[in-house]
């Protein structure tokens, strides 16, 4: 089981998600959410990061924006993946001329099951890309619906349909409303590739809770065996 710490705004807590296992590190280029960080900041932080032998794999959260313009983020500030939280278009993921092919995944947050396959379809990483990556890439993020935020909600989406796309979905990573409390059970229910979290392990917007850190990456990974 893998997890991502998202939505990280300092180097503290990103040292604290790496002591404690983390895979993914998630850092927000999204100015109007509440743990957006400016590109200069991360890239410090990156490159701090960068220098310890044990770095997960960083990824940039972006909203609607271009396929150069977070090509060349990702480029500046040294990330691995960007994760496409907005109403990108398909083309971005699947498309081989896309400047970011091979470098992303979307992030859905259907209202409906039926909603979320025809997406799954439109925006999953190919089989292909997937196998190259060698299985360390999340293919799809299933996120809580909300009809103006954009993630970060702290609302529990719905598990059972989220269960039945990580049967035929390989590489599904699960956010929404998840915490330390609950994410052994969602970890079973669904039985995801990753977990996400971001408001669930904070003290406030932007600021984790270390103690609520590493009990939500402990918990996530010893829920089940693979």
């Amino acid at each position: 089981m893998k997890v991502k710490i998202c939505g990280l705004t300092n180097l503290a807590d990103a040292q604290t998600a790496v002591a404690a296992g983390a895979d993914y590190l998630g850092f927000i280029f999204y100015p109007p959410s509440k743990r957006s960080i400016e590109i200069n900041t991360a890239k410090a932080i990156v490159q701090t990061l960068r220098a310890a032998p044990d770095c997960p794999v960083l990824v940039g959260v972006f909203v609607n924006e271009t396929g150069p313009r977070t090509a060349e983020i990702l480029d500046d500030v040294g990330l691995d993946l960007a994760q496409l939280s907005g109403e990108e278009v398909p083309f971005l993921v699947g498309d081989e001329r896309s400047p970011i092919y091979g470098r992303c995944y979307k992030a859905l947050r259907p209202t409906s099951l039926a909603e979320a396959e025809a997406e799954a379809e439109w925006y999953a990483v190919s089989s292909n890309q997937y196998s190259v990556s060698g299985d360390r890439f999340p293919s799809l993020l299933i996120d809580t619906y909300h009809p103006t935020l954009r993630g970060g909600t702290g609302e529990t989406g719905d598990w059972g349909m989220s269960a039945k796309l990580a049967e035929s979905i390989p590489g599904l990573m699960l956010a929404g409303g998840l915490n330390a409390d609950n994410v052994a059970e969602a970890v079973r229910v669904v039985r995801p590739f990753a977990v996400d979290v971001a408001s669930g392990v904070e003290a406030s917007p932007g600021k984790k809770d270390p103690d609520l850190v590493r009990a939500f990456i402990h918990n996530a990974k010893s829920a089940i065996n693979h």
